[in-house]
């Protein structure tokens, strides 16, 4: 059998931030934990909304970079705002629903909608009114598609 995981490098954290990630994505869970003769945890499993992710605790020396991020797709503003408000807390907002959460990992909060508003002949409006927002606002997003 072969299966794909997205496999993640903390220097110290990995715990805090699974138990994090879970409580802040619906549908998440720790699934294990593997700890050092100390107590402290080395590898820790997670089941992010269905998606395997291992985190380990590696020490220094491989931070996290915006090249790699993880995706969340939500169904509405209300989660958008949800999640955004969450994951921003004690890390910092970036472009286009792109964020770096307390732990240096980045992510992108992305409302399900956003696809098909930037499909078609109104997609350069759309681009356009993305480009200028850090967490997406699907009130402006529509309203670039109805003006085209």
């Amino acid at each position: 059998m072969t299966s794909v995981n997205t496999f993640l490098w903390f220097d110290s954290e990995a715990e805090r931030a699974a138990e994090f990630y879970a409580a802040t994505v619906p549908d998440s869970r720790v699934t294990g934990i593997t700890r050092n003769p100390d107590g402290s945890a080395f590898i820790v499993t997670l089941d992010l909304a269905g998606q395997a992710v291992t985190l380990m605790n590696g020490g220094p020396g491989h931070p996290h970079t915006d090249a790699a991020s993880i995706q969340v797709i939500v169904d509405g503003q209300d989660e958008v705002d949800r999640l955004w408000a969450a994951l921003t807390s004690d890390g910092k907002p970036g472009p286009c629903g792109w964020l770096t959460d307390r732990y240096g990992l980045s992510w992108q909060v992305v409302p399900s909608e956003l696809p098909e508003l930037m499909s078609g002949p109104h997609a350069a409006a759309v681009g356009a009114a993305l480009n200028g927002m850090s967490k997406i606002e699907l009130k402006g997003l529509r309203e670039a598609h109805e003006r085209g």
